[in-house]
């Protein structure tokens, strides 16, 4: 699922794409998917998007004209994924933020060559699956860097921190007197602030290991991380994989702009089939229940001969906009009734009967704590409403 930010003249876009499925999932499977793009959609519209077509996301809630005030699009890219992995309670996560200027930058000063940038930059990428001994022999065994050069990488791309480090670098004797890292860095140093804003900055680390997709991006880059828990045989936590990335990039020429000049993006995907596939397996090893409808009652009898009767009130339910379910059988036994309540996790029961009907109530039970209660018909829709809305 991929969002791009971009701007023109006095407007700014959020466009949210989702895929297409393209395999058929079970119902279980579809609700934890449902689950998923609830969250994030959710969120997108939480930070002003406007549904222009199913699939399809906007937002305009900021004034840009031209180009945007430098890393406030990029922190509330930041702030997205933030909230959407909160969200989800996928576990520990923890978001990497580096730029592309401040990676140039770096090679420049340690004595890298301009055509040996892209291939370099891909043996640092791996730092965090390889040690750094092992990147580093890549660089000068395989690639030809020369071993100071990689040495002065190494005292780079191990460091990662917040402001301090920011800081620390802007004072650095070599970055500083590059225009680019320099220029990468005051930008890194302003998007920490308005983080700190936000009060996400826990979560979040600049690490100058971080070079994914520099093909096309040309500032800010981030990716977000989950975490495996910390144990006793391991002092950091370690990334169990990637469910976000992105980063600031020249948008498409003219991909907003009539004159065809470039306009300034930041773009965020959002790893679905890898957080399905994370909920999928939390819920096999939890068995935890996963209602695969939203039904609110079943509508129930306890004796013969109602069919009709049930019949009547669940379309009365369905008329009022109650997800209501009742069993196809003239005469169910309540027990069965009741135990397809428990297997599909629907919350309540409305329970018809002669007295009942006698004297204008309907016997409401709560499944969970088997709790029964008599309300007037004419209040049933409300106390259903009532009792299944979401805290």
């Amino acid at each position: 699922m991929k969002a791009q930010l971009g701007g023109d003249e006095g407007k700014h876009k959020f466009v949210l794409k989702t895929p297409k499925g393209t395999r058929d999932y079970s119902p279980k499977q579809m609700a934890i998917r449902e689950r998923v793009f609830n969250a994030i959609i959710t969120c997108f519209k939480r930070h002003g998007a406007e549904v222009i077509d199913t699939p399809v996301f906007e937002l305009k809630d900021f004034d840009i004209a031209g180009q945007f005030d430098p890393m406030i699009p990029d922190a509330e890219c930041l702030k997205i994924v933030h909230e959407i992995l909160s969200d989800l309670q996928l576990g520990d996560f923890l978001i990497k933020v580096n730029d592309r200027r401040i990676l140039d930058g770096m090679f420049a000063v340690c004595g890298v060559p301009d055509s040996k940038f892209r291939t370099i930059c891909s043996s640092v990428d791996k730092l965090d699956k390889m040690p750094w001994e092992e990147v580093r022999s890549e660089m000068v065994g395989e690639k030809g860097l020369s071993p100071e050069a990689a040495d002065h990488i190494g005292e780079y791309v191990q460091l990662h921190g917040g402001l301090d480090l920011i800081e620390q670098l802007l004072q650095d004797p070599k970055l500083s007197q590059n225009k680019l890292a320099k220029e990468g860095l005051g930008d890194m140093k302003l998007l920490f602030e308005y983080l700190t804003l936000f009060g996400i900055t826990g979560k979040i680390s600049f690490d100058l290991s971080l070079a994914r997709g520099l093909d096309y991006y040309t500032g800010v880059i981030f990716e977000a991380v989950l975490l495996q828990p910390e144990n006793d045989h391991v002092e950091e936590p370690v990334s169990v994989g990637s469910v976000a990335g992105g980063g600031r990039y020249d948008g498409l020429v003219g991909m907003f702009d009539p004159k065809g000049r470039k306009v300034p993006c930041v773009g965020v995907s959002i790893g679905i089939e890898r957080i399905f596939s994370i909920l999928e397996q939390r819920v096999e090893a939890s068995e935890e229940k996963i209602r695969t409808t939203e039904t609110q009652v079943l509508v129930a009898s306890a004796q013969k001969k109602l069919l009709e009767e049930r019949l009547k009130l669940i379309s009365e339910l369905w008329n009022a906009g109650i997800k209501a379910e009742v069993l196809y059988k003239k005469n169910p036994k309540l027990l069965n009734q009741l135990q397809y309540c428990e297997d599909t996790g629907i919350p309540l029961v409305a329970i018809v009967g002669e007295q009942e009907l006698k004297d204008g109530v309907v016997k409401l039970r709560v499944v969970a704590t088997r709790e029964e209660v008599n309300v007037r018909r004419e209040s049933l829709v409300e106390e259903i409403r009532m009792r299944t809305s979401r805290p």
